[in-house]
Protein backbone atom coordinates (compact mmCIF):
# COMPACT_ATOMS: atom_id res chain seq x y z
CA UNK A 1 0.00 0.00 0.00
CA UNK A 2 1.56 3.33 -0.73
CA UNK A 3 2.09 5.96 1.96
CA UNK A 4 0.08 9.28 1.39
CA UNK A 5 3.01 10.61 3.08
CA UNK A 6 5.76 9.60 0.60
CA UNK A 7 3.79 10.85 -2.05
CA UNK A 8 3.53 14.05 -0.13
CA UNK A 9 7.49 14.67 0.14
CA UNK A 10 7.53 13.23 -3.47
CA UNK A 11 5.79 16.54 -5.02
CA UNK A 12 7.65 18.55 -2.84
CA UNK A 13 10.73 17.38 -4.18
CA UNK A 14 9.28 17.47 -7.74
CA UNK A 15 8.11 21.34 -6.89
CA UNK A 16 11.67 22.65 -5.18
CA UNK A 17 13.73 20.68 -7.63
CA UNK A 18 16.16 19.48 -5.06
CA UNK A 19 15.84 17.26 -1.65
CA UNK A 20 17.28 20.37 0.30
CA UNK A 21 14.62 22.94 -1.17
CA UNK A 22 12.54 20.20 -0.28
CA UNK A 23 13.44 19.94 3.27
CA UNK A 24 13.60 23.47 3.73
CA UNK A 25 10.09 23.52 2.82
CA UNK A 26 8.96 21.37 4.98
CA UNK A 27 11.13 21.83 7.80
CA UNK A 28 12.69 18.20 7.95
CA UNK A 29 15.62 16.59 7.53
CA UNK A 30 17.38 15.79 3.92
CA UNK A 31 17.60 12.65 4.57
CA UNK A 32 14.36 11.59 5.70
CA UNK A 33 12.53 13.40 2.62
CA UNK A 34 15.26 11.20 0.55
CA UNK A 35 14.84 8.40 2.10
CA UNK A 36 10.79 8.31 1.96
CA UNK A 37 11.39 9.18 -1.26
CA UNK A 38 13.35 5.96 -2.21
CA UNK A 39 10.79 3.74 -0.41
CA UNK A 40 7.90 5.00 -2.41
CA UNK A 41 9.89 4.30 -5.70
CA UNK A 42 10.40 0.43 -4.20
CA UNK A 43 6.49 0.42 -3.22
CA UNK A 44 5.84 1.64 -7.33
CA UNK A 45 8.62 -0.56 -8.84
CA UNK A 46 9.67 2.35 -10.86
CA UNK A 47 12.51 5.27 -10.70
CA UNK A 48 10.45 8.51 -10.18
CA UNK A 49 13.42 10.78 -9.99
CA UNK A 50 17.28 10.77 -12.12
CA UNK A 51 19.06 11.87 -9.23
CA UNK A 52 22.60 14.31 -10.21
CA UNK A 53 25.00 16.02 -7.69
CA UNK A 54 23.27 18.76 -8.24
CA UNK A 55 19.63 18.50 -8.42
CA UNK A 56 16.94 16.17 -9.25
CA UNK A 57 14.63 15.75 -12.17
CA UNK A 58 11.94 14.00 -13.23
CA UNK A 59 11.74 10.74 -14.89
CA UNK A 60 8.97 10.24 -17.06
CA UNK A 61 7.30 8.20 -15.06
CA UNK A 62 7.96 10.67 -12.51
CA UNK A 63 6.61 13.63 -14.26
CA UNK A 64 3.16 11.43 -15.08
CA UNK A 65 2.99 10.38 -11.44
CA UNK A 66 3.39 14.03 -9.95
CA UNK A 67 0.89 15.10 -12.40
CA UNK A 68 -1.53 12.62 -11.23
CA UNK A 69 -0.59 12.66 -8.08
CA UNK A 70 -0.68 16.63 -7.56
CA UNK A 71 -4.32 17.00 -8.90
CA UNK A 72 -5.14 13.82 -5.86
CA UNK A 73 -3.64 16.16 -3.33
CA UNK A 74 -5.47 19.16 -4.60
CA UNK A 75 -8.20 17.55 -4.33
CA UNK A 76 -7.65 16.30 -0.62
CA UNK A 77 -6.37 19.91 -0.04
CA UNK A 78 -9.56 21.22 -1.20
CA UNK A 79 -11.27 18.64 0.59
CA UNK A 80 -9.83 19.36 3.98
CA UNK A 81 -11.16 23.16 3.08
CA UNK A 82 -14.60 22.24 3.12
CA UNK A 83 -14.85 20.34 6.33
CA UNK A 84 -12.89 22.65 7.86
CA UNK A 85 -15.18 25.61 6.56
CA UNK A 86 -18.32 23.04 7.49
CA UNK A 87 -16.95 22.70 10.75
CA UNK A 88 -16.37 26.36 11.56
CA UNK A 89 -20.31 27.32 11.61
CA UNK A 90 -23.17 24.80 11.85
CA UNK A 91 -24.11 23.60 8.16
CA UNK A 92 -25.58 20.64 6.63
CA UNK A 93 -28.79 18.26 7.44
CA UNK A 94 -29.53 17.69 10.97
CA UNK A 95 -32.04 13.61 11.50
CA UNK A 96 -34.00 14.45 14.33
CA UNK A 97 -36.75 12.04 15.57
CA UNK A 98 -38.92 12.39 18.88
CA UNK A 99 -41.77 11.65 20.79
CA UNK A 100 -45.21 12.89 19.03
CA UNK A 101 -46.16 14.43 22.07
CA UNK A 102 -42.53 16.50 22.80
CA UNK A 103 -42.26 17.02 19.20
CA UNK A 104 -45.96 18.72 18.42
CA UNK A 105 -45.58 20.43 21.52
CA UNK A 106 -42.42 21.67 22.35
CA UNK A 107 -39.68 20.49 19.41
CA UNK A 108 -41.03 22.16 16.58
CA UNK A 109 -41.23 25.51 18.03
CA UNK A 110 -37.36 25.06 19.10
CA UNK A 111 -36.50 23.82 15.21
CA UNK A 112 -38.13 26.70 14.59
CA UNK A 113 -36.09 29.17 16.12
CA UNK A 114 -33.43 27.31 15.59
CA UNK A 115 -33.33 27.58 11.78
CA UNK A 116 -34.03 30.98 12.08
CA UNK A 117 -30.90 31.55 14.23
CA UNK A 118 -28.55 29.29 11.68
CA UNK A 119 -29.57 29.27 8.36
CA UNK A 120 -26.97 27.17 6.89
CA UNK A 121 -28.76 24.20 8.42
CA UNK A 122 -31.59 22.43 7.48
CA UNK A 123 -33.37 18.88 9.37
CA UNK A 124 -35.25 16.17 9.04
CA UNK A 125 -37.78 15.91 11.65
CA UNK A 126 -39.68 12.06 12.61
CA UNK A 127 -42.05 12.25 15.10
CA UNK A 128 -42.73 8.48 16.43
CA UNK A 129 -43.48 7.45 19.96
CA UNK A 130 -41.48 4.07 19.06
CA UNK A 131 -38.15 4.10 20.56
CA UNK A 132 -35.26 4.85 17.14
CA UNK A 133 -31.49 3.27 16.92
CA UNK A 134 -29.57 6.47 15.94
CA UNK A 135 -27.35 3.68 14.55
CA UNK A 136 -29.83 1.16 12.86
CA UNK A 137 -31.98 4.57 11.35
CA UNK A 138 -28.74 6.74 10.51
CA UNK A 139 -30.40 9.48 13.13
CA UNK A 140 -28.64 12.07 14.01
CA UNK A 141 -30.42 12.86 17.50
CA UNK A 142 -33.22 10.81 18.76
CA UNK A 143 -34.89 12.69 21.56
CA UNK A 144 -36.80 9.88 24.34
CA UNK A 145 -38.91 10.55 27.18
CA UNK A 146 -38.99 8.18 30.29
CA UNK A 147 -36.50 5.50 31.33
CA UNK A 148 -33.92 4.95 29.14
CA UNK A 149 -32.30 0.93 28.33
CA UNK A 150 -28.53 0.20 29.08
CA UNK A 151 -27.19 1.21 25.48
CA UNK A 152 -23.66 1.73 24.24
CA UNK A 153 -25.73 5.55 22.88
CA UNK A 154 -24.76 8.62 24.70
CA UNK A 155 -27.26 10.61 26.54
CA UNK A 156 -27.63 14.01 27.21
CA UNK A 157 -30.21 14.34 30.03
CA UNK A 158 -31.87 17.53 29.77
CA UNK A 159 -34.27 17.84 32.45
CA UNK A 160 -37.15 16.09 34.12
CA UNK A 161 -40.93 17.02 34.45
CA UNK A 162 -43.40 16.52 36.79
CA UNK A 163 -45.89 13.73 36.24
CA UNK A 164 -49.18 15.39 37.16
CA UNK A 165 -53.30 14.09 37.01
CA UNK A 166 -55.16 16.22 34.42
CA UNK A 167 -58.89 16.04 33.29
CA UNK A 168 -61.37 18.44 31.06
CA UNK A 169 -63.98 20.43 33.05
CA UNK A 170 -66.10 18.74 31.07
CA UNK A 171 -65.03 15.25 31.85
CA UNK A 172 -65.26 16.98 35.99
CA UNK A 173 -68.24 18.40 35.47
CA UNK A 174 -69.70 15.03 34.22
CA UNK A 175 -68.34 13.00 36.60
CA UNK A 176 -67.48 14.88 39.72
CA UNK A 177 -64.17 16.01 40.98
CA UNK A 178 -61.62 13.03 42.90
CA UNK A 179 -61.12 14.22 46.56
CA UNK A 180 -58.98 11.37 47.83
CA UNK A 181 -56.74 9.01 45.81
CA UNK A 182 -58.89 6.20 46.38
CA UNK A 183 -61.78 7.76 44.08
CA UNK A 184 -59.34 7.05 40.98
CA UNK A 185 -60.76 4.03 41.22
CA UNK A 186 -64.09 4.63 40.48
CA UNK A 187 -62.93 7.35 37.60
CA UNK A 188 -62.38 6.26 34.22
CA UNK A 189 -58.55 6.94 33.50
CA UNK A 190 -56.73 7.01 30.07
CA UNK A 191 -54.95 3.58 30.23
CA UNK A 192 -51.31 4.00 29.02
CA UNK A 193 -49.89 0.62 28.41
CA UNK A 194 -50.19 -3.13 26.87
CA UNK A 195 -53.23 -3.66 28.30
CA UNK A 196 -56.88 -2.30 30.42
CA UNK A 197 -56.17 -4.38 32.93
CA UNK A 198 -52.61 -3.75 33.65
CA UNK A 199 -52.64 0.08 34.66
CA UNK A 200 -51.04 0.74 37.88
CA UNK A 201 -50.42 4.33 38.41
CA UNK A 202 -47.43 5.54 40.93
CA UNK A 203 -48.01 8.54 42.78
CA UNK A 204 -46.29 10.37 46.40
CA UNK A 205 -47.97 12.50 48.42
CA UNK A 206 -48.38 13.55 51.82
CA UNK A 207 -48.02 9.87 52.87
CA UNK A 208 -45.25 8.88 50.60
CA UNK A 209 -46.19 5.99 47.60
CA UNK A 210 -49.37 4.86 46.22
CA UNK A 211 -49.93 2.58 43.68
CA UNK A 212 -52.85 2.52 42.57
CA UNK A 213 -54.75 0.39 39.77
CA UNK A 214 -56.71 2.16 37.27
CA UNK A 215 -59.12 1.41 34.65
CA UNK A 216 -60.73 3.34 31.97
CA UNK A 217 -63.03 2.79 28.65
CA UNK A 218 -59.87 4.11 26.33
CA UNK A 219 -56.46 2.72 26.28
CA UNK A 220 -53.60 5.04 24.24
CA UNK A 221 -50.37 3.95 22.50
CA UNK A 222 -48.51 7.49 22.51
CA UNK A 223 -48.42 10.65 24.45
CA UNK A 224 -49.94 13.20 22.15
CA UNK A 225 -53.14 10.53 21.63
CA UNK A 226 -53.09 10.68 25.42
CA UNK A 227 -53.21 14.20 25.55
CA UNK A 228 -55.75 14.53 23.45
CA UNK A 229 -57.95 11.82 24.74
CA UNK A 230 -57.29 13.82 28.04
CA UNK A 231 -58.86 16.85 25.90
CA UNK A 232 -61.67 15.29 24.52
CA UNK A 233 -62.98 14.44 28.17
CA UNK A 234 -62.48 10.25 27.69
CA UNK A 235 -60.74 10.71 31.60
CA UNK A 236 -58.21 11.19 33.76
CA UNK A 237 -54.88 11.19 32.51
CA UNK A 238 -51.41 11.42 34.03
CA UNK A 239 -49.66 14.07 31.71
CA UNK A 240 -46.31 15.94 32.44
CA UNK A 241 -47.00 19.25 33.39
CA UNK A 242 -44.54 21.56 31.86
CA UNK A 243 -45.35 20.96 28.03
CA UNK A 244 -49.22 21.64 29.45
CA UNK A 245 -48.62 24.87 30.77
CA UNK A 246 -50.68 26.36 28.27
CA UNK A 247 -53.56 23.90 28.29
CA UNK A 248 -53.66 24.75 32.13
CA UNK A 249 -53.42 28.28 31.94
CA UNK A 250 -56.24 28.40 29.51
CA UNK A 251 -58.33 26.25 31.46
CA UNK A 252 -58.67 23.45 28.69
CA UNK A 253 -57.37 21.06 30.89
CA UNK A 254 -57.65 21.11 35.38
CA UNK A 255 -55.18 19.37 37.88
CA UNK A 256 -56.60 16.99 40.10
CA UNK A 257 -55.21 16.01 43.08
CA UNK A 258 -52.19 18.63 43.06
CA UNK A 259 -50.78 17.01 46.20
CA UNK A 260 -49.97 13.83 44.25
CA UNK A 261 -47.70 13.59 40.95
CA UNK A 262 -44.63 11.73 39.90
CA UNK A 263 -41.20 13.49 39.19
CA UNK A 264 -39.69 10.84 36.98
CA UNK A 265 -40.31 12.08 33.97
CA UNK A 266 -37.28 12.72 32.28
CA UNK A 267 -36.00 14.03 28.55
CA UNK A 268 -33.14 12.62 26.95
CA UNK A 269 -31.31 13.66 23.75
CA UNK A 270 -29.63 9.92 22.23
CA UNK A 271 -26.91 9.88 19.74
CA UNK A 272 -24.45 7.57 18.48
CA UNK A 273 -20.77 9.23 19.88
CA UNK A 274 -18.90 12.03 21.31
CA UNK A 275 -16.46 12.12 18.37
CA UNK A 276 -16.47 13.68 15.68
CA UNK A 277 -19.55 15.15 16.11
CA UNK A 278 -20.92 17.86 13.63
CA UNK A 279 -20.97 21.66 14.90
CA UNK A 280 -24.59 22.01 13.75
CA UNK A 281 -25.31 19.12 16.06
CA UNK A 282 -23.66 20.89 18.65
CA UNK A 283 -25.02 23.69 18.50
CA UNK A 284 -28.40 21.85 18.05
CA UNK A 285 -27.91 20.27 21.03
CA UNK A 286 -26.78 23.14 23.37
CA UNK A 287 -29.20 24.98 22.09
CA UNK A 288 -32.18 22.81 22.52
CA UNK A 289 -30.83 21.47 26.27
CA UNK A 290 -31.19 25.68 26.95
CA UNK A 291 -35.18 25.48 25.87
CA UNK A 292 -35.53 22.46 28.10
CA UNK A 293 -33.96 24.15 31.01
CA UNK A 294 -36.16 27.13 30.58
CA UNK A 295 -39.43 24.84 30.06
CA UNK A 296 -38.48 22.94 33.72
CA UNK A 297 -37.47 25.99 35.61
Amino acid sequence: MIDLNHVVLFAKVAEAGSFSGAARTLGMPKATVSRNVAQLEESLGARLLQRTTRKVELTALGRTYYEEAAQGLSSLESARERIAAAQSEPSGTLRVTAPVGFGTRSLIGWIAKFLATFDKVRIELKLTDAAVDPIDERVDVAFRTGRLENSSLIARKLGTTRLVLLASPAYLRQRGVPRRIEDLRRHDCIVFGPSFDTEVWRLHGPNGWRDIPVSGRIKVEGSYAEIQAALAGLGIALLPMAPLADDLRTGRLQQVLPSYGNDGAALHAVYASKRHMSVALRAFLDFVTARAADRSS
